[in-house]
């Protein structure tokens, strides 16, 4: 990311531009095959690795890729620092093996080291090795991201488990949770005095959205706010591409400046109740039209969001980029944002 593509996201974030940025958030489900490479190669050789994300910020410079040159392993990082088995694929990203087998067992675990723990020291080193590489370029690494705390309990629990978990088990539920927020906050920390350029974080947690209002107020809102507040002078993002309406309200006190949100949920119905405490970044749907669609689809859509929209919104998909998503429908969305631009500076 350049500072002037951070410095329109933080101006979109705050209402303050005329210009309507495209935003993507970017990673290894796409990637790899729309360079066309194996992600086990880009996971294995930083220098594919670096390549690859070159060659995606080269081809859209109109594009900001949130959050940027993103040293990732899929979701592994933060679980394989608590020894959950990681199993790595020709074709897909790796996948997690839950380590927590009962919930009574939530005393043995304690918070990890992101110098010494999993792939926490690989992708610090890895951040140090990039960053030197794209400065100078004119890119640096300006965001920096985790996943969020109900996730991370997740991956080390098992999806039904932990929601069985706070129903039956509520007081050991919360031990286990205060530990992956401590997670989440020390890795991001970690990422940010790794790095000599960051000013934004970005935390996903779709884990947020199974939950009923009551139960977000309980299991999940504590949480995030004490993420999110951690970091008081960075710009902070949040995606979250699950059921999050029946508690938008509540949500959007959690303490983040930007809402990625699922194309499921309309941004008219989202933006009147979340008024202009966050920006909203989306809401083109990810898979069915910026993925599968045509370029026509996709400027459709994008006129759409753009016209229930308000000031505080940046146009992305309404979530992750799918796998296969094509470039000629990426430019599609650039061009919606531009025809956009064109009409309020005029």
């Amino acid at each position: 990311m350049t500072k002037e593509q951070f410095d329109i996201l933080k101006a979109a974030a705050e209402g303050k531009t005329k210009k309507l940025p495209v935003a993507l958030i970017v990673d290894s489900p796409w990637i790899p095959g729309f360079v066309g490479i194996k992600p086990i190669e880009y996971f294995t050789e930083p220098e594919i690795w670096l390549s690859a994300n070159l060659e995606v910020v080269r081809r859209f410079p109109q594009v900001i890729f949130i959050p940027g040159f993103w040293v990732e392993y899929g979701m592994a990082v933060e679980p394989s620092a608590f020894g959950c088995k990681i199993s790595w694929w020709n074709d897909s990203p790796p996948s997690v093996t839950p380590v927590l087998r009962d919930i009574s067992e939530v005393d043995s675990l304690s918070v990890p080291l992101p110098k010494y723990d999993g792939l926490m020291p690989f992708v610090l080193h890895l951040q140090r090795w990039v960053q030197q590489r794209i400065e100078p370029l004119g890119y640096s690494i300006r965001i920096v991201a985790a996943r969020g705390p109900l996730t991370l309990a997740v991956h080390l629990r098992g999806v039904t488990d932990f929601l069985t978990d706070i129903k039956i088990a509520p007081e050991e539920s919360h031990r286990f949770l205060e530990i992956c927020t401590q997670t989440v906050i020390k890795w991001l920390s970690a990422q940010i005095e790794n790095l000599p350029y960051v000013e934004g974080i970005l935390v996903l947690d779709d884990i947020v959205g199974l939950l009923s209002p009551t139960d977000y107020d309980v299991f999940a809102h504590p949480y995030l706010s004490q993420v999110f507040g951690a970091f008081p002078s960075m710009l902070k993002i949040y995606h979250n591409d699950a059921n999050i309406l029946p508690f938008a309200e509540r949500l959007a006190e959690a303490g983040f400046h930007i809402l990625n949100f699922s194309h499921e949920i309309d941004i008219g119905e989202l933006a009147a109740r979340v008024g202009q405490r966050v920006a909203l970044m989306g809401n083109v749907p990810p898979l069915e039209v910026l993925a599968k669609g045509s370029a026509d689809d996709v400027r459709r859509f994008a006129a759409q969001c753009i016209e229930k929209s308000r000031a505080r919104f940046i146009l992305s998909a309404g979530g992750g980029t799918s796998p296969g998503t094509p470039a000629e429908n990426i430019d599609a969305l650039i061009a919606a944002s531009e025809e956009v631009s064109v009409r309020r500076s005029a």
